[in-house]
């Protein structure tokens, strides 16, 4: 009997390897939020306790959903149904930017955004693109993917593939253009 218990036991062992997928650990956020708002200010100079005057709001974010990753060795944030930030240029005029979908990565300051990105600024410049990546450690923003960008001072439509640019659209680095463009002619008087 003892001989037939320890057959059955020896027989029963799993001995299949597994691999991929099978392997990963199932992660769960360590919070989550609905209806989430988030208000970034600065501090113009060092605050004393709650001094509250000499601070002014950078962005405001807000978003249906949040989920909270921070609890992993790689953290970061997501924001599954989307996102809309509010941002605010040093002399207060608003810039929005849109997402389907969004990830800040905390470790590397760097922010994913996917699906029908909008960026439109103060003076009525928009970028729409399917994909958008913000180092907010270097205030820069790219994007490899196609993208279409409108400036309605002087009237251009740039569509292309790949493009780098700082926070405020003032300076651009389009990588492949198509379409037409209007390039204004400094005068030397």
């Amino acid at each position: 009997m003892v001989f037939t218990m320890a057959i059955l036991f020896f027989s029963c062992q799993d001995n299949y390897e597994r691999s991929g997928q099978e392997k990963a650990p199932l992660v769960y956020p360590m919070g989550i939020a609905e209806n989430f708002t988030a208000t970034y200010t600065e501090a113009r100079e060092m605050l004393e306790s709650e001094d509250s005057t000499s601070t002014r709001v950078i962005a405001v974010l807000t978003s249906p959903l949040n989920e909270d990753y921070n609890n992993l060795e790689f953290p970061y944030r997501t924001f599954p149904k989307g996102l809309l930030v509010h941002y605010f240029n040093e002399t207060g005029e608003k810039s929005i930017i849109k997402a389907d979908y969004g990830i800040i990565y905390s470790a590397t300051n760097v922010i994913d955004l996917q699906g029908n990105v909008v960026i439109e600024s103060h003076d009525g410049k928009k970028l729409e693109t399917p994909q958008l990546f913000w180092d907010q450690d270097d205030n820069w923003i790219f994007t490899q993917e196609k993208f279409k960008f409108t400036n309605p001072e002087d009237g251009t439509i740039m569509d292309g593939e790949g493009m780098d640019f700082n926070k405020d659209l003032s300076f651009f680095n389009a990588h492949k253009t198509y379409g037409l463009m209007t390039i204004k002619e400094e005068s030397n008087d």
